[in-house]
């Protein structure tokens, strides 16, 4: 009888810590952006949710430029460049 009960308290407690993350790594994402960027001729548009919208046109502006640039320092000098639009989703 103790094993079953202290395999459901583990059990539980899993649980328990999966949800809370779940929680934080959700409930923190607020504000929903969609940016495009053009960089060399070539343009993409990504998506990206953020604590803050600042956070997201970030995410969002390197995820785009991650898609239409090639090697680290293309991709670093696209995202310097602002971008051509960027779309609340919320």
């Amino acid at each position: 009888m103790n094993r079953k009960i202290l395999i459901a308290a583990i059990a539980g407690g899993f649980l328990i810590f999966v949800g809370v993350l779940t929680f934080l790594m959700v409930g923190n994402r607020k504000h929903r952006v969609e940016v495009c960027m053009t960089y060399q001729g070539n343009h993409a548009c990504s998506t990206a949710a953020g604590a803050t919208e600042q956070e997201a046109v970030r995410t969002a502006t390197e995820a785009a430029c991650a898609l239409i640039a090639s090697g680290v320092g293309d991709t670093m000098a696209c995202g310097q460049k602002p971008p051509d639009s960027v779309r609340k989703l919320d």
